[in-house]
């Protein structure tokens, strides 16, 4: 920040200008809309995870009370399923058969909530008390949950047509150069973990309301989203199989989406489906209970990977092997999330050599996609807890390992062993400023003063990078309306990221407007034919500049304009407070005289469209210190310490909510979250009862700062912040974590998450030991 705060514009700590309408009970999210004439849809699920079955009878279930439809997979075989688009990308792939994902299944299901049958009545009570009567035999056959299984010779086959579980094998890197590497090295550290598989669990549950008009020839689909355009291109071209102009998609306000409302279900289809037959709009809300069942899930790897070191603990080779999750069927992008994260494997160090094998398996789970970093937080925890351990085995400090291996800033631009090309970064920079805030020099005065009362205090760092703003572009589209107020379309969807505010602030710099007379629309496929959504941090880096382009557009078109009508040149224009005057006068003209004055449209419209050639790369240093009860196994966290650097900041405030939030994400799977199966492919922590999310009192005060150094690849040097909190909290947790462990008992590994009964146990075994 610099001396001076702006008004608005890039740098200023601006507050939400939507959260208004949130906090007062205005906001309008999906389920909300309470339209007349509505029915209600149900979806009636499997209650077993591997089975053929038949439908019997639909008569009971047809008569009873409030019902208009019952659907099954028999009744819309016109319907095509959800395709994966992950597979198509992977890199050199054996590829096993994809497995789409059905609308609704024909004889068989293949997890605990497969879809298969859609019942639409009056009310959603009348719906699910009708599905109770639809009449089904289920024939259940053995059954595969866990990944570190799926591929042993006697694992029951989710598909038995493959005659393997395996979905996938593809290899990143060179396997004869990383062999070289460890050929010569002096020392090899090595981990085993498992990477937690997780539940989004967004506050707004999804929900659908699908009409048919027949005056427009067309669907009207309105449902919580991270893009319009994206249900919309799958539902029209693989599911419907129609032009995309006869489907719109609405999206209203979201409260969360994280990754998983990227992506496309079953229930679009089916509420578009139903109102098509049965002549009205029929809605469908997602229960907690169905969420945890069905919507795409997030991690779930089971990871071996070495370090090939020299004498002085340089790093030479990385070697990696990891399992993937794909669940019952290959998700929309779930097949590619393991490679996004190997394409950051070396992270922020100076690795000659890598290979990665990555195999994709099947299991009776729910499939497996995007969930906050997609692939990156995994790739960020293995290499940051394998330097942990390089350090330990080799004797020295945490810090002093990732110094000996950073990338140096005279390397940049740096290409990495998996394609990766960094622009700019100084990851030394943010680490020392790291350590000098967290007092990282007196933390073992501070682990002996916890030993005086029976405490275990441990200090832990992640030094993480991350790709995002991946390469393409979000063009941005501006109006001056007739009562000289501006609006901005723009592809991006907001799901609580403070979207509105931010693009606001680009546009108000732009034109001298204040923010309130500026509109930002997203979320329906009428108002803009394309955009690319939001995910992987893309929304601000891409939609900002062209937001920012579009301003400048707008504004030369504004002084041009101004200049015909005041009979002066456009270079003595100046635009102040919603007015276009001549330098050092008093004639000026408002924004709406000039609106109402024009006679071409295209006078009155700015554009912009910032191409981008190559990802942005936010990274950070984020350190933990924490404290175990050994007699209970209770970790405390004390406190927390960030140093990012994300180059240009748009709002410091809006970024601080950002990381604030995604830090906590990564809290909750170190220490509590897990989505577990049981042997019979039953989720049993379908619940907040039994799916421990964090709380208020995990979590302790952010000592959060910045170090940026700005982008050379985006044109703003904006890097993206949406997902870095979650990317660099897990591994600095279980680093913390592990220090503490290892100190005091010895333990080197701990998997998450790190519940309180598992630490114990772990302490426990390691005094009997």
């Amino acid at each position: 920040m610099t001396a001076m705060t702006p008004k608005f514009g890039l740098g200023a700590s601006i507050l939400r200008t939507e959260d208004n309408a949130f906090i007062t009970g205005k906001g309008a999210y999906t389920d909300d809309l309470q339209q007349a004439n509505t029915l209600h849809g149900y979806v009636l699920r499997s209650p077993v995870a591997n089975a053929t079955f038949t439908i019997g009878s639909l008569e009971d279930a047809m008569a009873a009370p409030g019902v208009r439809l019952v659907l099954t997979g028999a009744d819309i075989e016109h319907l095509g399923p959800l395709k994966t688009a992950g597979m198509q990308i992977l890199p050199n792939a054996k590829l096993g058969t994809a497995r789409d994902i059905p609308i609704l299944c024909r004889d068989q299901v293949h997890y605990v909530g497969d879809a298969v049958a859609f019942i639409v009545a009056d009310t959603a009570e009348h719906a699910q008390d009708a599905s109770e009567l639809v009449e089904i035999d289920y024939d259940t056959s053995e059954v595969i949950a866990a990944t570190d299984r799926a591929l042993e010779p006697d694992a029951p086959l989710v598909w038995p047509d493959a005659g393997t579980n395996q979905s996938y094998e593809f290899e990143v890197g060179d396997a004869e150069r990383a062999a070289a590497a460890f050929d010569k090295a002096e020392r090899v550290s090595s981990i085993h973990f498992i990477n937690n598989r997780l539940v989004c669990n967004y506050m707004e549950p999804r929900a659908a309301v699908g009409e048919w008009r027949e005056d427009e020839d067309r669907y009207v689909l309105t449902t919580g989203s991270q893009g319009v355009h994206g249900i919309q291109n799958v539902l029209a071209r693989q599911v419907f199989d129609i032009d995309k102009a006869q489907l719109r998609v609405i999206t209203p306000d979201v409260g969360g989406g994280f990754g998983p409302k990227v992506f496309c279900y079953r229930e679009y289809a089916l509420v578009l489906e139903a109102a098509r037959r049965a002549g009205a709009r029929v809605k469908w809300t997602c229960d907690r209970t169905e969420h945890f069942l069905t919507d795409a899930q997030g991690r779930d790897n089971v990871v071996e990977a070495d370090m090939a070191m020299d004498g002085n603990g340089r790093f030479l080779g990385l070697r990696v092997r990891l399992t993937a999750n794909m669940g019952a069927y290959n998700s929309q992008f779930g097949p590619a999330i393991p490679m996004f994260g190997a394409n950051m494997a070396t992270g922020v160090y100076d690795i000659s050599a890598l290979h990665m094998r990555i195999v994709g398996v099947h299991t009776n789970t729910c499939p497996v996609d995007a969930y906050r970093g997609a692939g990156r937080p995994e790739a960020a925890f293995l290499i940051e807890k394998l330097a942990d351990q390089c350090a330990r085995d080799i004797g020295i400090g945490p810090d002093e390992i990732r110094r000996r291996n950073f990338i140096r800033p005279e390397q940049f631009p740096y290409h990495t062993q998996s394609g990766r090309k960094y622009d700019v970064g100084e990851f030394a920079g943010h680490m020392d400023q790291a350590m000098q805030r967290a007092d990282w020099a007196g933390f073992e005065k501070r682990r002996a003063g916890a030993e005086t009362r029976g405490m275990v205090r441990g200090i832990g760092m992640a030094t993480y990078i991350e790709a995002c703003a991946f390469a393409g572009s979000e063009p941005a589209h501006l109006e001056l309306n007739g009562d000289g107020t501006v609006t901005l379309l723009i592809g991006t969807q907001s799901n609580g990221q403070g979207h509105a505010t931010a693009y606001a602030q680009l546009v108000a710099d732009k034109l001298n407007l204040d923010m309130d007379r500026i509109t930002v629309h997203q979320g329906d496929t009428d108002r803009l034919a394309e955009g690319g959504g939001t995910g992987g941090s893309r929304s601000i880096p891409l939609g900002g500049v062209s937001t920012a382009r579009a301003g400048e557009d707008l504004a030369d078109k504004i002084r041009k304009k101004a200049a015909d009508l005041l009979e002066a040149s456009s270079g003595d224009i100046e635009l102040a407070d919603g007015t276009a005057r001549i330098v050092g006068t008093d004639r000026m003209l408002t924004y709406a005289e000039i609106a109402k004055s024009a006679t071409d449209p295209e006078d009155l419209k700015g554009f912009g469209n910032f191409v981008q050639d190559e990802a942005t790369y936010p990274n950070g240093t984020h350190i933990c210190e924490l404290e175990i009860d050994p007699a209970t196994g209770t970790t405390e966290i004390l406190k927390y310490t960030i140093v990012d650097d994300f180059g240009v900041t748009v709002n410091p405030i809006l970024l601080q909510g950002q990381v604030h939030g995604g830090v906590v994400q990564g809290i909750g799977q170190c220490l509590s979250e897990k989505a577990i199966y049981d042997d019979g492919g039953q989720l049993i922590s379908a619940s907040f009862m039994d799916y421990a999310m964090p709380r208020a009192d995990n979590v302790p005060y952010f000592d959060f700062d910045t170090r940026n150094v700005p982008s050379t690849t985006n044109a703003l040097g904006i890097k993206g912040a949406g997902e870095a909190g979650t990317i660099g909290a897990a591994p600095a947790v279980m680093n913390a974590l592990t220090n503490a462990l290892h100190t005091a008992y010895g333990i080197e590994h701990i998997d998450m998450p790190a519940t309180p009964e598992r630490v114990w146990q772990a302490i426990t075994d390691a005094r009997i030991g």
